[in-house]
């Protein structure tokens, strides 16, 4: 096979070992109504248990949905992470399938579903119990409810879906910054988004009791354009982001590349798994990180360790928490004692910002100047101020509900900076201490080793039972209260521990209150400052993604406008089969060869290798390194497949209406730039209407351009569509092999090879020898198979067609390699003068066999 345009761009290799687990969580369950559309396929993932293109680091997210009432479907979108304050806005105009809204969704997996009351009939569980409502419940509605069995999907009265508001709202919240006049600007014209926003602001208002500070949420306003499409049935069949057999699996895509040490950069990984980006001029910034990450072993590991003191922080989630606690301003100690840890939280991040900034200082790639400036921002050094004259220098966030988790929240704020709060401390410091009194006390009065322990209402007592069993006693002493045991030990309180704990929770109180009055005082200054925060955290979580894909790193791809991979290998096999026996193939398409039909035997690797070249393409225009000797890639607008053949049990739809189901969608998105896998279509029906509707759906891809894999078992398609140029004919390779002297078997290569299968053409009758049917039925059978064989092969050798068709390949292939020599070659001109030698010699052949 003839793949690889001329190129010297040099393969750079680094392997990761380290894994990172893919569990999640799926949002708790309503009952949902029965789903009665007929024309609308099926991309569900969270309906099939195991099978959900879903993630621990999927956002809780609030998304309001608002359809335009005219003939054209034009969708409003606003999903608003209640986690994290990443809003995000989306309008488009989608089919009738709903797949484009429905593939947004699941990028912004929902917890709550706003739709307008108007959308749902009076008879529906959703349906409020009051006001005018439909006799029946719109189509995008029963859409999500079949997509998202297991989300609420809430009703909002129709009189909060308003334009104005939602703008206003955008204009208030929006953080400052240099993102801030474009989000403005791009949705000022948009009224079915900013509707949905005002719906989903003031549902946050009325029924989550949730407000939020000015100019304190990154809003952003995602144009369809510039990603690529992927349905969420390709999602979840090639495993992008899930293993469909075992969902804490991490034998995923997803799991594969997951080496980020942020919760940030885990779901820049996942989205961009699921929408990779098609800008060339992105993608190749991306490549050029990696690849001096790659090669600067110093920067790689200076990069990780600054990345590993960020360790399981969360900066988005930080900041929405602290702009929703300066709005909230409540008081209870539980509040107090939050916020206090989050402005450590924030003062260790803070902290690391520069030590951050100063690994990718002097970087040669564009992105990480890029990420270097981001995080060069002066209001973070603002920030950092603010936080160093009120916060002590040692006072960190300590985890649990110990007593030096207690002691950093108690002594966070700096001494000397508000009186009564030293003098609260000071008080605080002497009841402790008269509790760690009264235990030496008891320790001496009854000879026992008494700890002490600090729990969330107070300190107790603990004494191991060991040590009262060798102390010679058989219970506790008189005067102990509240005595249970807990893993081998007795926990109890006395009266007098009581009184003093009382004592020591009032001063507690006091000081976390005092505390709190300077905290929030800087958190009000802080939230100012929130843009600059979620820039840094959005530079924190780009550069974590590309350190990712550094640390998994083989190979460099190109973007040539042509998919040429040389001994490309399947990304998740290879982490699972043992090293060496993963066999490597070949890959070439290009306009004049857009449409590969693969034919082989089943378990010949066939589905293998559609889903190999899906997975390759994400990876590179994700920006990541893919594992092969050579790649060459080529944008696409949509990844579409058809690569099941489960039937529909939930929907009532066998095998073959869920194919026509997929296949009309697939038939109504694909466009010239679309990559599009299909696996054993029209195998549902009989064999006859199976090649018949395989050809005509065959025949419209073909003339769309698009580059489609078409994996078949009808062997007469080879035929019926030879007459097309740009169809190629490819088969997985198998041999004969003989186990024993009467018993022959098969052998399978899992090699791509070019033409149709002929070293076994009825590998049938092989296989059936060995089910022992009886020798003259054997030779009868292939006699009769072997003449209809060569009688068809006899008539296309002497079809006139046939050698119009074979010349007009030969002639757009030539032309195809010649512009690839005059685009994208960069060999020295003796060598170049030898490439283009071995095109004249292969035409001259084609078109002298072609005349016979």
């Amino acid at each position: 096979m003839s793949f690889r345009p001329p190129s010297t761009r040099p393969a750079s290799t680094m392997t990761g070992t380290r894994q990172t687990s893919n569990s999640f969580t799926r949002p708790t369950t309503t009952q949902s109504r029965p789903y009665t559309a007929q024309s609308r396929p099926f991309t569900a993932q969270s309906a099939r248990p195991g099978t959900a293109v879903s993630s621990r680091h999927e956002g809780s997210f609030v998304v309001a949905v608002l359809e335009g009432r005219g003939v054209g479907r034009e969708v409003g979108v606003a999903a608003l992470d209640k986690e994290t304050g990443q809003m995000n806005l989306i309008q488009l105009a989608d089919l009738q399938t709903y797949i484009k809204t429905l593939h947004h969704l699941h990028l912004h997996y929902p917890s709550l579903i706003l739709v307008p009351d108007t959308f749902i009939a009076t008879n529906d569980s959703c349906a409020p119990s009051s006001g005018k409502q439909p006799q029946t419940t719109s189509l995008l509605v029963q859409c999500i409810q079949d997509e998202f069995p297991g989300v609420a999907i809430e009703p909002v009265p129709r009189k909060y879906w308003n334009e104005e508001a939602g703008l206003q709202f955008v204009n208030q919240l929006c953080t400052d910054g240099e993102d801030r006049a474009a989000t403005l600007l791009a949705v000022s014209s948009k009224y079915y988004t900013l509707s949905a926003v005002c719906a989903l602001f003031k549902h946050s208002e009325m029924k989550l009791n949730v407000r939020y500070a000015a100019r304190s949420l990154r809003i952003r306003y995602t144009p369809v354009e510039g990603t690529m499409l992927i349905d969420n049935d390709s999602a979840r069949n090639l495993e992008l982001v899930g293993n469909m057999l075992n969902r804490k699996s991490t034998h995923s895509l997803y799991g594969l590349l997951n080496h980020t040490w942020t919760s940030m950069g885990a779901r820049l990984l996942r989205v961009s798994l699921l929408a990779p980006i098609t800008t060339h001029e992105a993608i190749d910034k991306r490549l050029d990180a990696v690849e001096e990450l790659v090669q600067n072993e110093d920067r790689f590991n200076t990069v990780r360790d600054a990345l590993k003191s960020m360790h399981k922080l969360d900066l988005d989630k930080l900041i929405c928490s602290l702009a929703a606690s300066e709005a909230r301003q409540s008081s209870s100690s539980k509040v107090v004692s939050q916020r206090v840890a989050q402005m450590l939280n924030l003062r260790n991040v803070v902290k690391n910002v520069p030590l951050l900034r100063e690994t990718v200082q002097g970087s040669q790639s564009r992105l990480l100047n890029v990420v270097c400036e981001a995080l060069s921002d002066e209001r973070i050094g603002k920030i950092e101020a603010l936080i160093a004259k009120s916060l002590n220098e040692d006072a960190t966030n300590q985890k649990g509900g110990g007593l030096a988790a207690l002691n950093a929240r108690v002594y966070a704020v700096k001494a000397n900076y508000n009186c009564l709060l030293d003098v609260a401390r000071e008080t605080f410091k002497e009841n402790v201490g008269d509790i760690f009194q009264l235990n030496r006390d008891l320790c001496d009065e009854f000879e026992l080793s008494i700890q002490l322990v600090y729990q969330e209402n107070g300190f107790v007592f603990t004494l191991k039972k060991t040590e009262l069993e060798e102390s010679g006693k058989v219970e506790l002493p008189k005067g102990f209260v509240n005595v249970t045991s807990k893993k081998g030990k007795w926990v109890f309180e006395t009266m007098e521990l009581k009184k003093r704990n009382a004592r020591m929770k009032d001063a507690l109180d006091e000081t976390l209150l005092l505390s709190d009055g300077i905290i929030q005082d800087l958190v009000a200054e802080v939230v100012v400052e929130a843009g600059a925060l979620y820039e840094v955290s959005e530079a924190i979580a780009l550069l974590d993604m590309v350190w990712s894909f550094a640390h998994t790193t083989i190979l460099r791809p190109e973007f040539t406008g042509t998919l040429a991979i040389k001994s490309g290998r399947h990304p998740i096999l290879e982490t699972v089969q043992a090293a060496g026996t993963l066999v490597p193939n070949d890959v070439y398409c290009c306009d004049t060869s857009s449409f590969q039909m693969v034919q082989g035997p089943n378990m010949s690797g066939k589905s293998t290798y559609l889903r190999q070249v899906g997975l390759l393409t994400v990876m590179a225009m994700c920006g990541c390194f893919v594992p092969a000797e050579y790649a060459s890639f080529r944008t696409h607008d949509a990844l579409l497949t058809r690569l099941s053949n489960d039937d529909d049990v939930e929907r009532s739809l066998s095998t073959f209406a869920d194919e026509m189901s997929t296949s009309s969608m697939i038939l109504g998105l694909s466009t010239s730039q679309t990559l599009i896998l299909i696996d054993e279509l029209g195998r549902g029906t009989s064999p006859i209407e199976g090649i018949g509707i395989s050809h005509a759906i065959a025949e419209k891809l073909i003339e769309m351009k698009a580059y489609v894999f078409f994996a078949t078992h009808f062997s007469d398609l080879s035929v019926t569509l030879s007459r097309h140029p740009n169809v190629v004919n490819l088969h997985l390779s198998v041999q004969k092999s003989r186990a024993t002297t009467s018993n022959i078997g098969l052998h399978f290569n899992y090699k791509i090879v070019d033409g149709v299968p002929s070293e076994i053409d009825h590998y049938g009758l092989e296989l059936a020898q060995l089910a022992d049917l009886p020798s003259d039925v054997l030779v009868e059978a292939s006699r009769v198979a072997n003449r209809l064989t060569e009688l068809e092969a006899n008539r296309k050798e002497d079809s006139e067609s046939s050698r119009i068709a074979l010349r007009r390949k030969a002639m757009l292939r030539l032309k195809s390699q010649l512009i690839q020599c005059l685009e994208y070659s960069n060999l020295p001109d003796q060598e170049l003068l030898t490439y283009i030698g071995r095109f004249q010699k292969d035409i001259t052949e084609i078109l002298r066999s072609g005349l016979l």
